[in-house]
């Protein structure tokens, strides 16, 4: 038997320019689209990426700073991967009393991404 995941949380980022930001958080971050819907225009006015089980929606309107926590099984490699694609550190890797690896880096739109090992 099968069990689906039935997903409650749905983080939704606002940015000045979609269609980069996913560019770049594809390349630093490894998420992958997975839903671009766009106007008339060709503006995306929603979409989605995913990263291990979770989705990341994007929405129309200003940038405004957003804070989202990933949990990944390998901080260490991942840290590398965002630092190499230019992401800007700001908490470097550590150990945190609570038994999670982690770092923080923020997006070209200001968005602040946490990712550890953490899983509530």
């Amino acid at each position: 038997m099968t069990s689906e995941i039935r997903r409650t949380f749905y983080p939704l980022i606002t940015c000045a320019d979609t269609d980069r930001s996913m560019e770049w958080l594809e390349k630093a971050f490894g998420f992958k689209p997975t839903e671009v819907h766009r106007d008339d225009s060709g503006k995306i006015v929603h979409a989605e990426m995913i990263f291990d089980t979770g989705i990341l929606m994007f929405g129309r309107g200003e940038p405004r700073k957003s804070v989202v926590y990933v949990a990944v099984d390998d901080p260490d490699a991942h840290h590398d991967r965002a630092k190499a694609a230019g992401a800007e550190i700001f908490r470097e890797l550590s150990d945190q009393d609570y038994g999670s690896r982690d770092y923080a880096a923020r997006d070209p739109d200001g968005n602040e991404w946490y990712f550890g090992t953490y899983r509530p």
